[in-house]
């Protein structure tokens, strides 16, 4: 018998809006049953309100598009239909995600060709971790196939079945089993050894799943608790190379910086940067994970400047002279997370009370006082913004124009240099 309980906690009796119960009792005047589906389930018996509801049914998609049609119930975004997908929108205020009931046909380990079933055993069979196969009824019946509110209890995560085969369904299925660890257990390194072998033998699937999803795992995972000992599982199972890691990952420093910024909140790529021991590492990891632009480059800037010699002013001073080519919030956080990185808390204080200010002088003044505008304009912005900063941001305008003819001279007498990048970019293939 798959019912386990009744649930009646104020989260589950939160869910109910005017929607929701106008859709279950569309469900119900039909004859076809409705019931929230797996994560949703798990949260909801962890007393915590799901952010997202997936709802499974048994009608199939044309039952459901014929229900809706009759009951004048607009439906959007019908790209899910052919995984069994429909989505009402109730009142013209809410939407759902309803899917009906299914079993993987074949699979790729990327992607599953699915056929609709009535068993509501069967497509729990098909989820990853027992954790996430269970459903709810809107009654608060807890319908439960495979153990897993057990599992929940003791905050064990296992996969439904045989971990092989969910494994070989969809290698994702891997980095999933460790970001639920980092979410359910209550100890950092106790792993069932059926289940690290099963992700061993398999690892090497994970090099068929795209970056993006990989990244989107790695991010959770270093988000959530345990994220260094999982890593470090990670990396002791040898999936690293299959997921855009490096040959030889500096671990002692990952776990140092583990060991030492419990207390600090840092970002996903802050905290993967130690495995990385140069840019060109850390540009071939990210043409493998394609990260979003923001934490690349904030990886990049960490990883180029985390052996510097770093003060207050070093912080002005890239915050002031960088802010040409980056929007100030990034480089505030840039530095703010270089900072964490470092363990530089005084420094990371004193620079979160530093009001940033707009440098005084415009391009109109410049002209006025005879800087051509040309290709050195920028040289001459950042010498003077330099003077500027060497008197603390308090000199008056018309002091920092005095400088514009030694400034114009120096200029004139030597090459032009470099531009201070950043970090060095590399063409991505």
């Amino acid at each position: 018998n798959p019912v386990i309980m009744k649930l009646d906690t104020p989260e589950f009796k939160s869910l109910f809006t005017v929607e929701l119960i106008t859709l279950a009792a569309i469900f119900k005047n039909h004859d076809y049953d409705l019931r929230i589906a797996g994560g949703a389930v798990r949260d909801l018996l962890m007393n915590k309100k799901p952010k997202d509801l997936d709802f499974a049914t048994n009608a199939t998609p044309d039952q459901m598009k014929q229900m809706f049609d009759k009951e004048g119930v607009r439906m959007i975004n019908n790209k899910g239909e052919k995984h069994g997908t429909i989505t009402p929108r109730i009142n013209n205020k809410e939407n759902f995600e309803i899917t009906t009931l299914r079993i993987d046909k074949t699979t790729d380990g990327r992607h599953a060709e699915v056929e609709f079933t009535k068993d509501w055993k069967l497509d729990a069979n098909r989820r990853d971790l027992t954790i996430n196969s269970m459903f709810l009824g809107l009654d608060g019946t807890l319908y439960d196939y495979f153990h897993g509110y057990d599992d929940l209890m003791k905050r064990r995560v296992v996969f439904v079945g045989d971990a092989r085969q969910r494994i070989k369904e969809d290698y994702l299925r891997i980095l999933r089993y460790f970001r639920f660890y980092g979410r359910i257990a209550e100890v950092p390194d106790n792993h069932d050894t059926d289940i690290l072998d099963a992700i061993r033998e398999n690892g090497a699937g994970l090099a068929q799943i795209s970056g993006e999803r990989i990244w989107m795992e790695l991010s959770l995972i270093l988000a959530g608790n345990f994220w260094g000992t999982l890593i470090a599982s990670i990396i002791k199972c040898g999936l690293g190379p299959h997921i855009g890691m490096p040959k030889e990952p500096d671990v002692e420093s990952f776990m140092e910086l583990y060991n030492t910024t419990k207390n600090l909140s840092l970002r996903s790529v802050t905290r993967m940067a130690p495995l990385i021991r140069s840019e060109d590492e850390f540009l071939d990891l990210n043409a493998r994970l394609k990260m979003s632009s923001f934490d690349r480059d904030l990886g990049l800037f960490i990883i180029t400047h985390r052996n510097d010699t770093i003060t207050l002013r070093w912080c002005k001073y890239n915050t002031i002279m960088l802010q040409q080519r980056v929007k100030l919030s990034s480089l505030q956080d840039w530095i703010q997370e270089l900072l964490k990185y470092r363990q530089e808390t005084a420094l990371l204080h004193e620079y979160g009370k530093w009001e940033v200010p707009k440098f005084p002088v415009n391009g109109k003044m410049l002209q006025e006082h005879g800087v051509p505008m040309d290709r050195n304009t920028a040289r001459v912005i950042n010498k003077l913004k330099e003077y500027w900063l060497d008197h603390d941001c308090t000199v008056e305008v018309k002091q920092i124009l005095e400088q514009v003819p030694a400034v114009l001279e120096e200029i004139k007498n030597t090459s032009p240099p470099r531009s201070p990048n950043v970090h060095k970019k590399k063409k991505q293939v």
